[in-house]
């Protein structure tokens, strides 16, 4: 545990002994890598990035995505070229990673990385749309059959008292606080009545909304359409996460979303920990 946890909160000017942990869509590493990936890993002073929607093989990315300066990368691919993927960037390596649910229609799609540092497990996961190609809601079995399956995956750590936190594009808005336009949206996948109850479900289970834990107000969302003036006008979406199991919530000691990052048409979200999280209770 000691080898995995050198270099955590190295790079940090003020709170030392806080490791940031941060999630990010970058909708494409390779089209986020020309609108300024690499600067704002370099100055993001986090310790460990999960990325949603790869989309690439390892071997199509440059060498400075595969391996960024100060980081040690681990990519999961899909099966299918160009689509999904998550990757993880860690300034000390995890001392495992698993990455599989054990049912192929989910494993192909290449959405989960559970990572181990010390006694915290830090799930990246890229949870799937419930839109179809026809942008119908034909997806929607698919997605909370993923749900399902993950929190039945997760629910044995949090219960044994892990410290657990899951990061990453959840593709739903659990409140109507948590997107600009509920009232247009009810029936749009990431706003259905049975997605926000699966996550609901999750919350009733211990897990806790970090972000929520510090900001109750309205207006704080991490997805935007890419259509014309849409960002700007801030109408958008909140649908991407950090939840955290009953054991990892007191060391959280900040919870944010960073609009002002560019890049895709997400936005950054995270956690600061107390390095204690990492090491013995």
């Amino acid at each position: 545990m000691k080898h995995s946890l050198r270099n955590f909160g190295a790079g940090r000017t003020k709170g030392r002994g806080v490791v940031r942990v941060l999630s990010w869509n970058v909708n494409g590493l390779r089209a986020c890598a020309r609108k300024g990936f690499l600067p704002w890993l370099a100055a993001s002073r986090a310790d460990v990035v999960g990325i949603q929607e790869l989309r690439a093989q390892a071997s199509d990315l440059a060498p400075r995505l595969r391996a960024p300066r100060g980081f040690h990368a681990a990519f999961q691919p899909a099966e299918r070229l160009g689509y999904s993927g998550v990757a993880l960037f860690a300034r000390r390596p995890p001392d495992r990673i698993e990455t599989r649910l054990g049912e192929p229609r989910f494993d192909r799609e290449g959405r989960l990385q559970v990572a181990t540092f010390g006694r915290l497990v830090l799930a990246n996961v890229y949870f799937p749309k419930g839109s179809g190609r026809d942008r119908d809601n034909s997806r929607v079995p698919y997605k909370l059959d993923f749900y399902r399956a993950l929190f039945e995956r997760l629910e044995g750590l949090r219960r044994g008292g892990k410290r657990v936190l899951v990061m990453g594009d959840f593709n739903t808005a659990h409140r109507e606080i948590d997107l600009a336009r509920p009232r247009d949206n009810h029936k749009t996948s990431g706003f259905l009545p049975e997605e926000r109850a699966e996550f609901d479900r999750w919350l009733a289970a211990g897990w806790v909304d970090t972000f929520r834990s510090f900001e109750s107000g309205p207006g704080h969302y991490t997805w935007w359409s890419q259509r014309q003036g849409v960002r700007a006008k801030n109408v958008g979406w909140r649908i991407d996460y950090v939840l955290a199991s009953g054991a990892a919530a007191p060391f959280v000691r900040a919870a944010f979303i960073e609009p002002q990052v560019t890049g895709s048409d997400h936005c950054p979200v995270g956690v600061d920990l107390a390095l204690e999280a990492f090491g013995p209770s």
